[in-house]
């Protein structure tokens, strides 16, 4: 928990800095006086201030958001000597320019990080096909096991997540027939057509689902690689380099097998025969009850045994140049803003499961589960919730950035401001609408928890 509260609260402090910071640097260099920029919401914990006149900069307790606090005679009584630089007083495209450049500046965030993570460089498994179950749409589109997705509508895939991401991302965005070139086992390469209904797109997970891709996965040998603490296999006894011989008399021959009869025996006793360097032990292994969707499965806390080769065979890694990641970059940053914005309009008319809702809890969870697997997906995680926000911060609803742009673009056709009392009610039914909102990301974040 605190791994995963500690990232959380890394995160949100860095998305929520770039977004504060692009109105801050903005409003700066066009002249606006800037009070106090604020990471954070509540009690203030440190704050510096170098002159009684310049800027406040502030760290408070509530890191779940921020804001920067401009000379505005809306907001209260501004000194005679600060009137030329009130926000209110801005030229419309001074203030529009100080107030888009918070999402702005979370999609160059956005970019930034892509590139990194293409840079840097990642190592990932190769996107091969395991079994093609009849009746889904790989198995229509005559996909077939062993076959390795080498690009898709022309843009190459050399890793898995890169070739799943790449379909998802390309379906949610509409489109509904894809070339996907592959090459198959004896070295040959071919175009597979596939056709996605709007039916199919009802969530990510449900069209991951009808897709039917699962990645490719030789038989490995029963052995024991690795034991989880405070596991069952720990309490069993179980050691690295064990060989599971057999269970309650059956015997063991793959480490898949091995895995099906854990699931299957949640919080009941399984009689193991093990051979550890040469010698055949009993031993009893009672897997743990957890949950799994609406079913209960047995775990026990223990790896695989894979061996470098087979990692190697199996493994790709991926990297550009810095030059050469700039494109890239700015299509993934595009791609998934376009991808957000239609999922968003999708789950509005009904056409979209809200499950696609992803609340603080789960953000966390992310967070922590990306950390954990290493830099590079941490920085994939952030650039896909800077994006997120990026894109909602943009939406024309009162209180966001959208909501104060859409009130610009009023006043830039009818040449005066729309009038605060026409604000505060709109103002008003955005609050309503975002803690709506919320409210059903917490609900569905609270229910992900449940068994």
């Amino acid at each position: 928990m605190l791994h995963t509260l500690f990232y959380f609260v890394i995160a949100i402090a860095v998305l929520v800095a770039f977004h504060e910071f692009g109105h801050f640097w903005v409003a700066r260099k066009t002249g606006v006086k800037v009070l106090r920029f604020s990471i954070g919401f509540g009690k203030v914990l440190w704050a510096y201030k170098q002159t009684p006149d310049a800027t406040e900069y502030v760290l408070s307790a509530v890191p779940l958001g921020g804001y920067v606090k401009m000379v505005d005679e809306r907001e209260g009584e501004v000194k005679p000597e600060d009137l030329p630089f009130a926000f209110n007083r801005q030229p419309l495209l001074v203030r529009t320019a100080i107030v888009a450049a918070g999402p702005v500046f979370n999609l160059l965030l956005a970019v930034v990080l892509f590139w990194s993570v293409l840079v840097i460089g990642e190592t990932g498994i190769r996107p091969i096909l395991g079994p093609v179950e009849q009746g889904t749409l790989a198995a229509a589109a005559g996909f077939a096991e062993g076959d390795e997705i080498v690009s898709v509508n022309d843009k190459p895939t050399p890793t898995w997540t890169e070739a799943m991401g790449v379909l998802i991302a390309a379906a949610l965005d509409g489109e509904q027939d894809f070339a996907v070139k592959v090459k198959s086992l004896d070295d040959q390469q071919n175009i597979r057509m596939m056709a996605i209904t709007e039916s199919d797109v009802e969530s990510p997970g449900h069209l991951y689902k009808r897709m039917g891709f699962k990645p490719w996965s030789p038989k490995l040998k029963p052995i024991i690689g690795q034991v989880l603490p405070d596991s069952a296999a720990l309490a069993a006894g179980l050691k690295k380099g064990d060989l599971i011989v057999s269970a309650d008399g059956n015997p063991i021959t793959d480490w898949m097998q091995w895995v099906e009869i854990i699931k299957a025996h949640p919080d009941t006793a399984i009689k193991l025969v093990i051979d550890r360097e040469g010698v055949a032990l009993p031993v009893i292994i009672t897997p743990k009850a957890v949950s799994a969707g609406q079913q209960t499965e047995g775990k026990i806390g223990a790896a695989v045994y894979m061996p470098e080769d087979f990692i190697k065979s199996i493994s790709v890694d991926y990297s550009l140049s810095p030059l050469a990641a700039i494109p890239v970059a700015l299509e993934n940053t595009y791609y998934y803003s376009i991808t957000t914005l239609k999922m968003m309009g999708k789950m509005l008319i009904g056409k979209a499961s809200v499950e696609n809702l992803s609340g603080p809890i789960s953000i966390a969870q992310y967070a922590g589960q990306s950390a954990s697997m290493g830099l590079v997906h941490f920085l994939k995680f952030l650039a896909l919730i800077s994006v997120s926000l990026g894109v909602l911060n943009l939406m024309p609803i009162p209180v966001l950035d959208g909501g104060h742009l859409l009130f610009f673009a009023v006043e830039g056709i009818k040449g005066s401001p729309v009038s605060e009392k026409i604000q505060l009610v709109f103002q008003q039914i955005g609050i309503a609408l975002l803690v709506s909102l919320m409210s059903l990301a917490m609900v569905l974040d609270v229910q992900r928890l449940m068994p």
